[in-house]
């Protein structure tokens, strides 16, 4: 199993691509390793917060050793990862999480649907699909609040992009879920992230399809290293070693068969 490691980082560019959401690319040798799916944790320099930040790969450049982190501005700490300019110094944990299984999508159309800050993880993720060239067809299901459609035109190298939003002004006028009504789309895999409500929506239609899901719980998390169990998720069998049944989101996951999992 890979090593996690805390490293310095170096910021090479920032940008801000929608109203609160920033565009990061980091100089790491994390980016060797990095699996769609994973995440980072990063600290802030500000002594007055302790905890790091939990923020998804967006995208990795393995052979360049760089990473893009795509995160919206929720808080102190990523109002301070704003601020962050080239050549600014960044203190990294990572890489932390397993990853989407990309062995399951072998021969079968996959829906890759993002929702929100659950978009990112889609790019990179779309990206090993299509290097790999495992998977028959591949789509990517993204669910906006407006028409500032972040990394659409990033995702649309490596699948073909379907796109609602909540206000109509792009796309389908809803969900992930109406997309695929309006558009009569079907896959045999879905791979999922975003928010809660959007991923209960993602396992019903899985169980009433009969097809396997994947999805990523995005949930606040105070250590990133199974430690303090503040990310504890319900799961339908009893965990191993505990008895019990409840699973690390940090550690166990981030990504879980949506049937594992009770959300």
């Amino acid at each position: 199993m890979e090593q996690k490691k805390k490293v310095k980082a170096k910021v090479i560019s920032q940008t801000e691509i929608a109203d609160g959401i920033y565009d990061m690319w980091m100089e790491t040798d994390l980016a060797g390793t990095a699996k769609a799916g994973q995440f980072l944790c990063i600290y802030p320099h500000s002594e007055s917060m302790l905890l790091p930040r939990p923020i998804s790969i967006c995208e990795a450049d393995r052979e360049k050793g760089r990473l893009r982190i795509v995160y919206r501005v929720a808080g102190r700490g990523t109002e301070e990862f704003s601020l962050y300019h080239m050549g600014s110094s960044i203190r990294v944990l990572g890489n932390l999480g397993n990853g989407f299984p990309l062995k399951e999508t072998e021969g079968k159309r996959v829906f890759l649907m993002g929702g929100g800050i659950g978009i990112p993880p889609m790019l990179q993720l779309a990206k090993d699909l299509k290097q790999e060239g495992k998977a028959v067809e591949v789509t990517v299901i993204a669910g906006y609040r407006n028409q500032q459609l972040f990394l659409k035109e990033d995702m649309k190298e490596y699948a073909q992009v379907y796109v609602a939003t909540e206000d109509g002004s792009a796309g389908t006028k809803g969900n992930v879920m109406n997309v695929i009504a309006e558009k009569g789309l079907s896959a045999d895999v879905v791979m999922a992230c975003g928010p809660m409500p959007m991923l209960r929506a993602v396992k019903r239609y899985a169980e009433e399809k009969g097809i396997e899901a994947y999805i990523s719980l995005e949930e606040r998390m105070a250590c990133g290293v199974g430690a303090c169990l503040g990310c504890v998720c319900k799961t339908v069998e009893k965990d191993v070693h505990s008895h019990v049944n409840n699973a690390r989101i940090c550690t166990d996951g981030p990504v879980f068969a949506a049937k594992d999992v009770n959300i």
